[in-house]
């Protein structure tokens, strides 16, 4: 099961990472085009992009680096609860917008953080 929940934060940290990167460095009508994805970026401002993404590595950081140094490693299950509630937001501004195709790949994104939060606080944690 470690393996497991390490593969799954790897995957959901290089993710969410890349978005964050994007999100930050790029003008807010080029992050746009990167594709109908990205329409909900119509209702946010050129800075609360950045504070997204801003959200996004902080969160994304979280889940590996506490574990990886053995600091405070209960802060990586809570950054994946943290991540969960943010997308929660992100499928709420989907579904406000109508964007249901969309809407399923943040649920998705919900229900892995979900996971790795429930794997690492009841299944295998860390240290343990």
């Amino acid at each position: 099961m470690t393996t497991v929940l390490w593969i799954i934060t790897a995957l959901l940290a290089l993710a969410f990472t890349v978005g964050a990167l994007a999100q930050m460095l790029l003008p807010r009508e080029r992050y746009r085009a990167l594709g109908e994805s990205q329409a909900w970026v119509e209702d946010f401002s050129a800075g609360q992009l950045k504070a997204i993404g801003t959200i996004k590595l902080i969160g994304a950081t979280g889940l590996w680096l506490p574990a990886v140094t053995g600091i405070a490693a209960v802060l990586s299950p809570l950054a994946a609860c943290g991540l969960a509630l943010f997308m929660a937001g992100a499928a709420t501004t989907r579904f406000r917008r109508g964007e249901w195709r969309f809407m399923a790949g943040d649920v998705v994104f919900v229900l892995a953080f979900a996971l790795l939060a429930w794997g690492r606080f009841a299944l295998a944690p860390y240290g343990g």
